[in-house]
């Protein structure tokens, strides 16, 4: 059973979930909703009060409506057995508590309830953006270096690219370009957050040993599952991404019923996965571009804030994405500001680890943010 807190003050989102439940209920602000979905066991034998005020059934899901306030009150009256109270309980604390998670990362503790910047640096000749640039290991470094020194709090390290079309490449290839790259960042710097971009167990594992202490996986845990026992033993904070496919044909027509149901139920999913054999620092990602249409990017980040019921922080990478060409018919070098405006948005709606190119403009967005909820 997955449950998700969704707000419903959206015009856009009532009107999805208007149209699933069937309900009759006026949109206002503050209107939020609980969905269980899946529930068909567990709500086998229960008799609820359905298509109350605020209590409605569809298939196999659940939706209960009201205030933050109101919905937990509501369960009083309602004939749930104490398995489905708890879940719906629990999912309203999560949603509460996301944006107080604190934990170390190295020797360097994350408050979520601030924002972050994290500095890309492919170091790939084909990755989409900067392809081919910091292949050279000085080069990478010294574009490590520039981007620390401009105040990005997490390097993201990445020997394969992940583009759409991309092929995947060897693990001594892999290694072999990102391993010089974070042993020499940490020899100039040894105080900087690494986080190694792999879908490789064996990756992430070197990447560890060499100071690294963030697995960033695109697929979740699902290429090699052998990566959360990595993360696990080595105490690293781990990214979970969403990804429809693989990177060679994720943009080959991709679909979905409702991409934030379906991006949420994975996340939540692998989130548990990761949680349940003893991964204690996790982040998750919906993965914008990868495996999306521009009308599901869009989506997506509208909707950020639901993301929140997954109990853990938030990262966005939205960074000189095609769906900002496609809308804008920007090329990528000027992509930047509108990148930063969709960061700003994206951290009003519960993000708080932004991935970027721009590590300059993307701190200054941080710091005001900060400086704004501390004032």
């Amino acid at each position: 059973m997955i449950s998700q807190v969704i707000n419903l003050s959206n015009d856009k989102t009532f009107k999805l979930y208007k149209e699933k439940y069937k309900f009759f209920i006026n949109i206002h602000k503050g209107l939020y909703g609980i969905e269980l979905r899946k529930i068909h066991k567990e709500f086998s034998g229960t008799e609820i009060k359905l298509n109350s005020d605020n209590i409605f059934h569809s298939n196999d899901d659940l939706l209960l409506v009201g205030s933050l306030r109101e919905i937990p009150e509501n369960l009083y009256t309602s004939n749930f057995d104490e398995n489905i109270n708890a879940v719906i309980t629990r999912t309203l604390q999560k949603y509460d508590e996301c944006e107080n998670i604190s934990f170390n990362i190295g020797e360097r503790n994350f408050n979520f309830r601030y924002a972050f910047a994290m500095g890309i640096l492919n170091v790939t000749p084909d990755s989409f953006s900067d392809g081919g640039k910091f292949i050279n290991i000085d080069k990478a470094v010294d574009n490590a270096i520039e981007m620390i020194e401009a105040g990005a709090d997490i390097i993201d390290i990445g020997g394969e690219s992940t583009r759409p079309g991309s092929e995947s490449v060897s693990e001594k290839e892999e290694l072999k370009r990102v391993i010089p790259v974070i042993i020499e960042i940490l020899k100039m710097k040894p105080d900087t957050i690494i986080s190694i971009d792999t879908t490789k167990a064996r990756i992430a594992e070197e990447a560890i040993k060499c100071g690294a202490s963030i697995v960033n996986d695109i697929s979740g845990g699902t290429f090699d599952k052998d990566i959360f026992n990595v993360a696990k033993e080595s105490n690293a904070a781990m990214v979970l991404m969403h990804l429809k496919g693989r990177p060679k044909t994720m943009q080959n027509s991709p679909e979905y019923v409702d991409v934030v149901s379906e991006v949420y139920d994975y996340l939540a999913s692998q989130a548990e996965i990761a949680s349940g054999i003893g991964i204690k620092k996790i982040i998750v990602d919906p993965g914008i571009g990868f495996g999306k249409r521009v009308e599901d990017n869009l989506a997506l980040i509208e909707r950020l804030e639901d993301f929140k019921s997954i109990g853990f922080p938030i990262l966005i990478g939205m960074s000189r994405k095609s769906f900002i060409g496609n809308i804008l018919n920007l090329p990528i070098e000027d992509r930047d500001d509108v990148t930063n405006a969709l960061n700003s948005l994206a951290l009003s709606k519960g993000a708080r680890i932004i991935r970027t190119h721009n590590v300059k403009q993307a701190v200054q967005t941080c710091k005001i943010y900060n400086s704004i909820i501390t004032n």
